[in-house]
Order: structure tokens, then C-alpha cells, then sequence
């Protein structure tokens, strides 16, 4: 199969072709008028969460959005966030910018209001998505997630997205990539993760030598 390296994908214009397009993998997100959705965006996972945010709102939500980073500097899609946003919450960890807050914070504040959301979106991090689910789960709020892992082949064969969700074994790239966070076994999702950072590590540190 020939494929194309990231350097060369940016040099294309519009019209050029590719060898090979694999996507998208999946399911489509379920848009429907919910009510009162928080969408909680953490770092570049921002970015999928707005034509989300985006759907939910042209569908008659009431969208509450909280956005986080590490830093200011980090922060990604604020002014695109902001327009669809009801309500609208930046945290940074350390008070660079916005709230000094983990994203969970004001979304715990959110879920103890009287009228407490009817949904719950969040995308980032796998620790931040723990979190968020484990914050909503004590008032019954249903929170989504959409997870990154590992995919090889899109078609659930190789099993290197496979993660538990209550208690079964589902493939992100076929059963995915939104789940009920409150299923998802988080912490084996991590470990799996966490076993190729040495490899990941050695290739980063081989294309860096490369380019120096």
C-alpha cells in the first residue's frame, strides 16, 4: 500500500488525489434536542467536540460549553466555541487564562443547579473523560465520550481499540467511538494505551534526529 507522510499531505491542494482514504470509522453522533447539553472540550479534543456542539445547537439544545487546557497557550477554537455556546467556561490548570480549575469543577457546579443538565458530551483526554463521567455519575446525568485508542485495520479485526463497556469487550473503530462514560473500563483503556508510550517515545525521539 502506498501512503503519503504527513510533510507531503500538507503540500496538496484541492483537487490533488491520495493513494488511499481509510474513514470515517464508526458510528455518526446521534444529534437530537436533548434540552440542556454541557460539552466539555480538553485540549485538541476541542476540536472534534465543536461540529458536535455545533449539530446539537441547530437542533434546539441549550448548549452549555467548557473548554480546557493545560496553559493559555493551549487553548484552542475559544471564538468558534463561544459563538454556539448558551453559556460559555474556559479553565486552564494553571490560571494562565479563564479559571484556575480542571474542567470538572465547573461541571460539577453545573450538575448541582436546580436544573441540572440533561446530558453531559466529553472528548479528550482519557483521564479528563474519566473524570467527567465519574463528577456527572453521583446526579444521574448521562455523559458520552469519544474515544481515541489504538486502530490498525477499521474493522474490529486486530483488536487494538478494543475496550470494556459494562462489562463487555466493544471495538472503537466499529462499535465507537461514543460510549456511555459511565460503562467504560477507563483504566484498562489507559494501561493499553500506556504500554506503547516506550515505543511511541523511540520513534518521536527518531523523527526529531531526523529532522535535526
Amino acid at each position: 500500500m502506498v501512503g503519503l507522510t504527513t510533510d507531503e499531505l500538507s503540500k496538496l491542494n484541492v483537487g490533488d488525489d491520495i493513494p488511499v482514504l481509510v474513514g470515517p470509522l464508526g458510528n455518526p453522533t446521534h444529534i437530537k434536542n436533548h434540552g440542556t447539553v454541557v460539552c466539555v472540550g480538553g485540549g485538541i479534543g476541542v476540536a472534534p467536540l465543536h461540529p458536535i456542539a455545533e449539530a446539537l445547537k441547530a437542533a434546539g439544545n441549550k448548549v452549555i460549553t467548557i473548554i480546557g487546557a493545560r496553559n493559555k497557550d493551549l487553548i484552542i477554537m475559544e471564538e468558534e466555541m463561544k459563538k454556539i455556546a448558551d453559556e460559555f467556561i474556559v479553565c486552564t490548570d494553571d490560571g494562565s487564562y479563564g479559571r484556575k480549575s480542571l474542567v470538572t469543577v465547573p461541571l460539577k457546579e453545573i450538575c448541582e443547579r436546580e436544573n441540572k443538565p440533561d446530558m453531559v458530551i466529553a472528548i479528550g483526554p482519557p483521564i479528563m473523560m474519566k473524570f467527567c463521567a465519574e463528577t456527572t455519575r453521583p446526579y444521574e446525568v448521562y455523559t458520552e465520550v469519544s474515544l481515541n485508542t489504538i486502530m490498525v485495520d477499521g474493522t474490529g479485526m486486530c483488536g487494538g481499540c478494543r475496550v470494556n463497556v459494562g462489562g463487555e469487550v466493544k471495538f472503537v473503530c466499529v462499535d465507537g467511538p461514543e460510549f456511555d462514560g459511565h460503562k467504560v473500563d477507563f483504566d484498562n483503556m489507559m494501561a493499553r494505551l500506556n504500554s506503547y508510550k516506550e515505543i511511541e517515545s523511540d520513534k518521536h525521539s527518531c523523527y526529531l534526529d531526523g529532522l535535526s
